[in-house]
Order: structure tokens, then sequence, then C-alpha cells
């Protein structure tokens, strides 16, 4: 039976929504059984692709007669196979990731998102891959395809708190070493970090063939910056205290924080990543179902 920490986890309307849009591969993906996303390996099933010439051996099923009789040699009919793709969700659980000016904190939010793409992705029968990680990874679950493995997660979502610094760079890094096949990487993360190093991580990532999806999550406070009077802002992630007038410095933050937002934008697009900005105050509903709608439109079939 799960807990009432993994039950909010799994935001039904949510659910709802994004089961009737699904999540399917953007790239050509390697899988490990048939599924519903193009496969760069080469089967005899679903759209035909190419002709080789025959081999001794080959199921004569496959050979086309109508080439046959028009040059009197044999090739056999090549077809695209279709595979499930595995999805690695990873999460940041660095200490950053704790602020909330609300009910609810950027690492909560990240977990709802985690879950419910989760779901989604199993429900679809595709295999998933969490990973919780701040300076490492600090919990993994390995890929599995079985709607079983839902509750593991969930129950890896609930139990863990975030803390410690990120390192957001050598975590992708480090997956791109260690993942041979073609998935989807899905990065939930306000991105606090050496925007240099992000980088490098995501470039290491496309250049293995992933698809990455880049999630920033912040909090309204973060974006809009509301607060008067005289404030001290504790520092996270080893950063020290900050005495402040937020009213003189204001403009400068907001500046500061589109800027940033922009080059995290720009920079995923020049890997050909899906960069989705998040604010925790969207009903999480509304912001899953518009990506996904938006990337039903997009991706290539």
């Amino acid at each position: 039976m799960a807990s009432p920490d993994q039950t909010r986890l799994l935001d039904p309307e949510t659910i709802s929504r994004a089961e009737s849009l699904g999540l399917a591969a953007r790239f050509v993906v390697e899988g490990y059984m048939a599924g519903e996303h193009k496969s760069p390996y080469r089967g005899f099933a679903v759209e035909f692709d190419e002709h080789r010439e025959y081999a001794p051996g080959d199921d004569t099923r496959h050979l086309d007669w109508k080439v046959l009789g028009r040059t009197d040699r044999y090739y056999i009919k090549q077809y695209e196979q279709e595979t499930n793709y595995a999805a690695h969700l990873l999460l940041d659980g660095s200490e950053s990731m704790n602020y909330g000016s609300g009910p609810i904190t950027k690492f909560q939010y990240g977990k709802t998102i985690a879950a419910c793409l989760a779901y989604l992705i199993l429900h679809q029968r595709d295999a998933v891959a969490l990973g919780i990680f701040d300076a490492r990874m600090k919990d993994y679950a390995p890929r599995s395809d079985s709607r079983d493995t839902i509750h593991r997660i969930m129950n890896r979502l609930a139990a863990c708190e975030p803390g410690q610094q990120t390192a957001i760079g050598s975590v992708l890094h480090d997956l791109a070493h260690q993942v041979r096949r073609k998935g989807i990487v899905i990065l939930i993360s306000d991105f606090f970090d050496d925007e240099d190093r992000v980088m490098e991580g995501l470039q290491h990532l496309r250049f293995g063939g992933h698809e990455v999806i880049a999630f920033q999550v912040m909090d309204p406070w973060e974006l809009e910056f509301p607060f008067v009077g005289q404030v001290e802002f504790e520092g996270l992630e080893s950063l020290p205290p900050i005495l402040t007038r937020p009213a003189e410095i204001r403009r400068s933050y907001l500046r500061e924080v589109e800027a940033f937002r922009t080059r995290l934008r720009e920079g995923c697009e020049r890997n050909q990543c899906h960069y989705v900005p998040v604010s925790t105050a969207q009903p999480l509903h509304e912001m899953l179902s518009g990506y996904l709608a938006f990337r039903a439109r997009t991706t290539a079939r």
C-alpha cells in the first residue's frame, strides 16, 4: 500500500492528461525489446527502409520479387524495426533545491515531475531509471520496464531529502560514460551551478546520441524577487548569508536571472535539447501537459 508521501507524488489530473499525450522519442533510440519508437537496428517488421543483396541463409520470404524480375538479381527487403526506449530521470537533490517561498519547495515539485514522468513512461511500456544527485549520484534505481518499478521509484523519491552542493556537469559526464545505449535523459534541476560545466555535460550526452530534456525548476520569488525592507538571505550550498535591501538590487537581480535563463535556453537549443522553464507556482498538470503537447507537435516520427 502506498504511503501518503508516495500518493502525493502522483497527481491524478497530471497523469490523466499526460497519458493521452504520451512521451515519444524525438531521435533514434536503442531499446532492448519491440516497442513504439524508431530503432537504428534493422529488422523485418513495421516499416520498409532499404534493400540489401541476398546472402545464403536469408529468409526467402523477404525477397523482393519485383526487383528480381527487373534485374535478375536477388535482393532482400529490410525494414526499420521499432523499439522501446530507456529514459534516465535525473533529479537534483542539492541544498538549493530545498528553497520554497510557499507550501512546496523546488525539490518537492521536482519529485512530482519525476514520479509522473516515470509513471507515464512505464505505462507506455518503455523503461525508466531514476538518479538523485548532488555533487555525486547519491541514489540510483537501475532501468526497468516493469510497471511495479513505479513503487520502488516512489519509495526512493519519498525518502530522499536534499543536501550538500551540486556538480551537475560531473554527474552528466559520468552518466554519458556509463550508459552506452541511446535513450532519453530528463534532467530536473534549478541549474544553480557552473554553466560551462553543465553545457559540457549536455554536449557529452548529445555526442553519445542521447536526447536531453532540461526542466529548470525555480520558485516564483526567485523569479519575481518581491522582498521588501532589509532582508538577510541565508546562503545555500556553502555560501555565506547576505544582508541587503532588496529594493536597491531588484532591477539588477532580475536582469541577471533573466540573462541566466536565456543562456541556459540558448545552450540547450545549440545542443538540440528541449529547455522547459518551470515555476513551482504553476500547477503541475498545466506545465507537463503543455510541454507534452508541444513535444507531440514537434517530435520527428
